[in-house]
């Protein structure tokens, strides 16, 4: 008889033990996806001189205390990008793009203010016969004194290049080896700077094939953001455009219109929209009034990581 209470009593003390265990993986399943942040995926896209913007939305995320998993960038935005994974806060961006647009390196924001007949004739017909305006040798140079990251290993920041093959018109992913031909080649505006040798394939400016890179990064982190600086025009806008104006504003005309079609297909987790009109495609020297510019743009991110920050909220 007491073999059979002791029994039944054994019984009673594994079923409470097993009941207390069914409940408490649940629980504890759900303190361990608390107690991670959602990684955070950030695109960067190519706009010229509005991409001076990314500085304002980098900054949100040091204001946040937040760090991107990688970052996806096109053009500017991979400079951008390759200098914030180089280890550079947002503050310290905008004071190399302060010292570039007061320095001798800054010609390419005089270069729209300029009439091809002027003085500067001369330089377009000499580069343009070797396919580029402009040499774009000294300001990788003046970023390289920037950072130590010399290769996409050293990046603090898993971060991804985007180019164009000029002869099959494909975008190609550049995600190692040396870190500053791999910038020059997402920034090789057609007309502008020199197209890049990469093996069998010659790299024109990642905007012609995939000018906000958000879809590398889906799938792969808890929220996508990406940050459109592709430019608008407006009616009115202070000055009539001119030829080279004309040429680099159907630039973005064609970089917007390939941004919609992949928003339509599947859109980002946060999609920020950058107000960049009246910027011209050379306006470095004009960082303040872009920063100014981009306030709006800024305080929308905020709200939305802000909403996506806690744990609880990650998908």
């Amino acid at each position: 008889m007491q073999a059979e209470r002791a029994r039944a009593g054994l019984g009673a003390l594994c079923a409470v033990v097993l009941l207390n265990l069914a409940f408490a993986a649940p629980v504890q399943a759900l303190d361990a996806r608390q107690a991670r942040a959602p990684s955070i995926g950030l695109a960067l896209g190519s706009g010229g001189a509005g991409g001076l913007a990314h500085i304002a939305m980098l900054g949100v995320f040091d204001e946040l205390g937040l760090k991107p998993a990688a970052i996806a960038g096109t053009s500017i935005g991979a400079v951008m990008g390759a200098l914030y994974a180089g280890g550079l806060d947002a503050a310290e961006i905008r004071a190399v793009f302060e010292e570039f647009g007061g320095s001798r390196l800054d010609m390419l924001s005089g270069l729209l203010e300029a009439d091809v007949g002027d003085g500067i004739a001369g330089l377009l017909q000499t580069d343009l016969i070797n396919g580029a305006v402009l040499d774009i040798d000294g300001f990788l140079e003046f970023l390289g004194g920037k950072i130590e990251a010399r290769t996409f290993a050293e990046l603090d920041i898993e971060l991804a290049v985007v180019a164009t093959d000029y002869w099959s018109g494909e975008m190609r992913v550049i995600r190692e080896g040396e870190l500053f031909p791999a910038l020059a080649a997402s920034m090789a505006v057609p007309g502008l700077f020199a197209p890049v040798q990469r093996g069998d394939d010659l790299l024109i400016d990642g905007g012609t094939s995939n000018p906000l890179p958000f879809d590398l990064l889906q799938g792969r982190y808890d929220v996508v953001v990406a940050v459109d600086v592709s430019g608008s025009r407006r009616r009115g806008d202070a000055q009539e455009p001119g030829m080279l104006d004309v040429l680099f504003k159907s630039f973005e005309i064609m970089q917007g219109s390939l941004i919609s079609q992949r928003l339509a297909d599947h859109s980002p987790d946060i999609y920020i929209k950058v107000d960049t009109s009246g910027v011209r495609l050379l306006d470095f020297n004009r960082i303040d009034e872009v920063l100014r510019q981009a306030r709006p743009a800024a305080e929308e991110l905020r709200r939305k990581l802000d909403a996506h920050k806690s744990p609880e909220s990650s998908p």
